[in-house]
């Protein structure tokens, strides 16, 4: 593995500071959307320890698996009932599994090893991991952003945010990220006028979907973070048979 010229330190604290700048949005957003605040408030708790272990990563593997213990022990005393008994009864051999694409989708093994691919991303080393949607480390696609058009967006440029190294790419528009369908027709958009800045944007195709969230509307937006408060367009995504591309911080 190659490492980039970059003073580690640097990389290290960018990371930190990221989860930190999560972690205060989620904190915001808390105390004004009543609805959303217990999935807010356990965000804010997993971004801080995510910040704590982004400060003592390291590019061996087997170290970066050992600090991640602080995000395992925050969710086994704060996290939902049944994810947190996953967590007291965690073996790191699911993250071994999950790093080396063997398990399907581990909530616990996503956000233990997130700021990992973030460290590694920052220092540009190769994970070494399977090959999968995002170019940097397989991850797949969390949430979708949209930027540059006017309230309705129409003609914003759309961007996929990987759920595992946080690196973000441009898309077409018009165009399945699971399938590849390019007919409008097959490519509907949902939303709720609850939730101004979210909207499913679904494939009829091949039934998968993806959460938008508008970032012209509110300069604060961070779609990891807002995608929390617009929790009903899933459920209803659901009801309608659609299968998000990769689950986000509420695991749905």
């Amino acid at each position: 593995m190659i490492e980039s010229k970059e003073g580690g330190h640097a990389a290290d604290e960018r990371g930190a500071r990221a989860c930190e700048q999560r972690a205060a949005r989620a904190e915001e957003l808390a105390s004004g959307v009543v609805a959303a605040a217990e999935p807010l408030r356990f965000a804010e708790g997993l971004f801080r320890a995510q910040a704590a272990v982004a400060r003592r990563e390291s590019a061996d593997f087997a170290r970066a698996v050992e600090a991640a213990q602080p995000v395992i022990d925050y969710v086994a005393a704060r996290g939902p009932v049944a994810l947190a008994a996953q967590a007291r009864g965690f073996d790191a051999d699911r993250l071994r599994a999950y790093w080396g694409g063997l398990s399907e989708f581990d909530y616990l093994a996503r956000a233990a090893l997130q700021p990992y691919a973030r460290f590694l991303r920052e220092r540009g080393i190769a994970p070494g991991r399977p090959d999968g949607p995002c170019a940097f480390c397989g991850g797949a696609p969390w949430i979708a952003a949209r930027r540059g058009g006017g309230p309705n967006s129409d003609g914003a440029a759309r961007s996929l945010i990987c759920a595992l190294c946080a690196l973000e790419w441009q898309v077409p528009r018009i165009k399945c990220p699971a399938c590849g369908e390019e007919d409008p027709r097959k490519l509907p958009n949902y939303s709720a006028p609850e939730h101004p800045a979210a909207r499913i944007e679904a494939c009829e195709t091949c039934r998968a979907y993806v959460k938008s969230i508008d970032l012209t509307q509110d300069a604060r937006l961070l779609p990891e973070v807002d995608d929390l408060i617009s929790i009903s367009l899933d459920l209803w995504a659901e009801e309608q048979q659609f299968l998000r591309l990769e689950p986000g911080l509420a695991g749905i």
